[in-house]
């Protein structure tokens, strides 16, 4: 493998997790502003609220985007295979 192969497959791997962890970093994000405030309008300010609904929040969306996101890794799997046997 040459240097441009492995940083193009480095590039590849980054823009993968990228695009795999993105449902569930988004979901949670959302989940958690909107449950901050909820929390700030009621003065409830407790934070297992937040933690235990990012958690069913992420789970949730692990649920949903799952197959998803296994397609896209077995892609990247079989494209890193390729590269490694030098193209077929």
């Amino acid at each position: 493998m040459e240097q441009s192969e492995i940083a193009s497959a480095v590039t590849d791997a980054v823009m993968t997790i990228l695009i795999v962890s993105a449902p569930m970093l988004l979901i949670g994000l959302v989940a958690g502003l909107i449950i901050s405030i909820l929390q700030a309008t009621t003065q409830i300010n407790e934070q297992t609220i937040v933690f235990v609904v990012k958690i069913l929040s992420v789970f949730l969306t692990l649920i949903i985007f799952g197959p998803w996101m296994l397609r896209q890794l077995t892609d990247f799997t079989e494209r890193i295979f390729l590269l490694m046997g030098g193209g077929g």
